[in-house]
């Protein structure tokens, strides 16, 4: 079952057409990925979804439903939860207060408790840092508590705009390892990236936009296996 469906979707900065007609589905329980270099509208993409720019164009249908043009919180409402480019966390709160942020949309059954407990098992070391100031942490750390965040609000459908940027290897190593995991809890994910090659090994699928429009899809295996792919964004 689909539970995005993308058509043909335009958004525009004032003159600047920053995406336009692109299209897209994403099945409930896979990840799929958009790769693609510095102002290809990966980020815009994301940003039209989740309601912090509106279309100028197409429809965006969650579960069968428009959501085109939605508040941003109503989509939230929805289930639909992001962790944004440059992570976005409040860094004079705590972590602890970051996380009791993310949990207003929760549905109503759910149990803070359970979710905080839920997010601590994922990322032990905000749970060492749980009445640390968010301004205080490592850039890793801070990307852990994004996600965290998020996942406080129970998403269907999880959107991550570049979990890596700006961290050391082993950490991006280990924010992949727990992609997956929130992905085989049952949590649907859109990936936003330019680390391409850590991108499609986690993805079912794969888009790659250029210069906002989508210029090859299908298989995230097909996709590294493609020499157009590795040569542009996989250095080879």
């Amino acid at each position: 079952m689909n539970l995005l469906e993308v058509k043909n979707i335009s958004v525009k900065y004032g003159a600047i057409e920053a995406i336009r007609d692109i299209s897209f589905t994403i099945k409930k329980g896979e990840i799929l990925t958009l790769i693609g270099s510095n102002g290809a509208g990966k980020s815009t993409t994301l940003r039209a979804i989740s309601g912090l720019v509106k279309p100028a164009g197409g429809q965006i249908l969650y579960k069968g439903e428009s959501i085109t043009g939605l508040a941003a919180h109503l989509i939230v409402k929805k289930r639909i939860c992001q962790a944004p480019e440059g992570r976005g966390i409040f860094l004079n709160l705590s972590v602890e207060e970051n996380l009791d942020l993310g949990a207003w949309a929760a549905p109503k059954e759910a149990k803070y408790a359970d979710d905080l407990a839920r997010v601590f098992d994922l990322f032990p070391r905000l749970k060492e840092r749980r009445a640390q100031n968010a301004g205080t942490l490592s850039g890793g750390e801070q990307q852990m508590l994004a996600i965290g965040r998020a996942l406080m609000g129970h998403p269907e459908l999880l959107l991550l705009d570049e979990p890596s940027l700006g961290l050391a290897p082993q950490i991006i190593e280990r924010i992949f390892d727990i992609i997956r995991m929130i992905n085989k809890s049952g949590t649907t994910v859109l990936l936003v990236e330019q680390n391409a090659l850590q991108a499609l090994q986690v993805a079912d699928h794969g888009i790659v936009l250029e210069t906002g429009k989508v210029s090859l899809s299908g298989l995230a295996s097909d996709l590294l296996n493609s020499d157009e792919v590795r040569k542009a964004y996989l250095g080879g």
